[in-house]
C-alpha cells in the first residue's frame, strides 16, 4: 500500500492555497494555458513561445480592441482599414464584389493573447499539434497541421475579476482577420456580422469548477465574435450550428479549448492556487518510494524515477497488469522478452491473478494543473500507464475530447493516449515490503 501520509501530505486548505492574484507579489497572472499531452514539458524541448504551458498576466501596457466603425461595402476608408498595419480589422467576404469591414479600436481596459501555430510576432503562445504517446511530429507532419496559423484570441479585463474571453481567430501581422467567400458567416439580429474559422475553436467548461467533485459540460463552438453555438455536422461545414443563448464564451477555471489539433486547458490563477505544484508531486514520489514496494515476484524495491527522468526505464521502474492492477517489477513471468519488446506487444497474464491484458510501465503524471486534487498516485490509466490521483483519473476518463475532424473519444492528459476498457483506468494494487 502507498504510505497514508502521503496521500494526506497535501490537502486542500494547506500551505498551497494563496488568497488571490491580486495579494501576491508581481503582475497580475489571468490564468496559464496548458497544452493536453505534454506531461510537464514539449517532447522536443522547451523554446521560446513555443512551451507546454504559457502564463497570461497583465501587460505593463493595454493591447485589448473593441469592435467600432462598421463598412458595409468596399468603400475608400474600409480599403484604407484593411490597409494600415496600426489598425486592426475584421473582414467578411460576401462576394467577389462584397466585403464588409468590422474597425477594431483600442481598449484601454483589457489585454489580448493570442494563440496559433505560426511563430510570427503576434501570436504569444505557438501551438503545434498533439502526437498521441507524447511523440514529437515531423516537420512532413508540421506542414500539414490542422491548425489555424491564428487560431484563436482571449481577451482578459485588467480589473477584477480578471475575467478571460475566448474569440476565434487571431489578427495576423497586418493586425486583420480575413473570412473568406467559402468561410462560414452570417449576418446577426442586430446587423452586425459574425463567422466561424474552418476547422473551429470548441470549447468546454466544467460543470462545477475543476475540482474532486467536478462533471464535463457540453463542447460547444465559438465564432469569430465570440459567440456560443452547437457544434457544426462536421468540423469544417459551412452550415453553423444552433446559436447557445444561455452560454457565454467566459473561460473558467477547468475550460478546455480544442484547435483542431491540440487541446488547451485553462487555469485561472484561483485554481492553480488549489492545485499541487510540481515540489508537491516530487515530495509524493519521494513518500511512495520510501514506503518500499517490492515486486511479489522478484522481491525487488520499486521505485517511481526521479521526475528529471520521467520518460527514462529505469531498473527499479514499477511495472502493472492494467485488466487486474497488480504492481510488480519487470520480469520474464509468461514470456522472456526484452523491455523495449514487451512495449510493442503487451498483452500478459499476471502471476498473482492469472488475469490476462496490458503489462506496461507506470509513469508518475508530472503536470500538476491536470490533478483535481492533491492525493496521492493511486491509479492508472489504460492503456499507456500513466499515474494519478483516483478522482484526477476519474475526471479525464469521463470526458470525450475531439480527436481529428470528426471523432470524440476519451484520453489521458498527461499523454493524449485514447483511454480503454470500461473505466479508462485502473487501481493499482501495490505489495508492501516482506521485512
Amino acid at each position: 500500500m502507498i504510505p497514508q501520509r502521503a496521500a494526506q501530505m497535501f490537502s486542500l486548505g494547506q500551505e498551497n492555497i494563496s488568497p488571490s492574484p491580486a495579494s501576491t507579489k508581481g503582475p497580475v497572472r489571468y490564468g496559464e494555458l496548458i497544452v493536453l499531452g505534454c506531461n510537464g514539458s514539449l517532447p522536443s524541448g522547451e523554446r521560446g513561445r513555443r512551451k507546454s504551458r504559457f502564463a497570461l498576466c497583465r501587460r505593463n501596457k493595454a493591447n485589448g480592441v473593441k469592435p467600432s466603425t462598421v463598412h458595409t461595402s468596399c468603400t475608400p476608408q474600409a480599403a484604407k482599414a484593411i490597409s494600415n498595419k496600426e489598425q486592426h480589422s475584421i473582414s467578411y467576404t460576401l462576394s467577389r464584389a462584397h466585403t464588409v469591414v468590422v474597425e477594431y479600436t483600442h481598449d484601454s481596459n483589457t489585454d489580448m493573447f493570442q494563440i496559433g501555430r505560426s511563430t510570427e510576432n503576434p501570436i504569444d503562445f505557438v501551438v503545434t499539434d498533439t502526437v498521441p504517446g507524447g511523440q514529437s511530429l515531423t516537420d512532413a507532419q508540421t506542414i500539414q497541421s490542422t491548425i489555424s496559423r491564428f487560431a484563436c484570441r482571449i481577451i482578459c479585463q485588467r480589473n477584477p475579476p480578471y475575467s478571460a474571453r475566448i474569440y476565434a481567430a487571431g489578427f495576423d501581422s497586418s493586425k486583420n482577420i480575413f473570412l473568406g467567400e467559402k468561410a462560414a458567416k452570417w449576418r446577426m439580429h442586430d446587423g452586425h456580422m459574425d463567422g466561424l474559422t474552418t476547422n473551429g475553436v470548441l470549447v468546454m467548461h466544467p460543470w462545477q469548477g475543476f475540482a474532486q467533485d467536478s462533471r464535463p459540460g457540453v463542447w460547444r463552438e465559438i465564432s469569430v465574435c465570440g459567440n456560443v453555438f452547437t457544434l457544426r455536422e462536421t468540423r469544417s461545414a459551412q452550415q453553423r450550428g444552433k446559436m447557445v443563448d444561455s452560454e457565454c464564451n467566459q473561460l473558467v477555471d477547468g475550460s478546455l479549448i480544442d484547435l483542431c489539433g491540440a487541446t488547451l486547458l485553462w487555469r485561472t490563477a484561483e485554481g492553480l492556487a488549489r492545485t499541487p505544484t510540481v515540489k508537491h508531486l516530487e515530495a509524493l514520489r519521494q513518500e511512495f518510494n520510501a514506503g518500499r514496494p517490492q515486486c511479489p515476484v522478484g522481491f525487488n524495491t520499486l521505485a517511481f524515477p526521479s521526475m528529471r527522468r520521467k520518460d527514462v526505464l529505469d531498473e527499479k521502474q514499477p511495472w502493472a497488469y492494467l485488466r487486474c492492477g497488480h504492481v510488480h517489477g519487470y520480469h520474464c513471468w509468461g514470456g522472456r522478452r526484452a523491455p523495449e519488446v514487451e512495449a510493442e506487444c503487451q498483452d500478459r497474464e499476471c502471476p498473482m491473478c492469472r488475469a490476462q491484458g496490458p503489462y506496461v510501465p507506470l509513469w508518475l503524471g508530472c503536470e500538476p494543473a491536470f490533478y483535481v486534487d492533491a492525493e496521492g498516485p493511486t491509479h492508472a490509466f489504460v492503456p499507456c500507464g500513466h499515474v494519478c490521483s483516483e478522482k484526477t483519473a476519474a475526471y479525464w476518463s469521463q470526458i470525450s475530447l475531439p480527436h481529428g475532424t470528426h471523432a470524440f473519444h476519451a484520453a489521458c492528459p498527461f499523454c493524449i493516449h485514447p483511454l480503454r476498457g470500461d473505466t479508462g483506468f485502473v487501481r493499482l494494487i501495490f505489495q508492501s515490503p516482506l521485512d
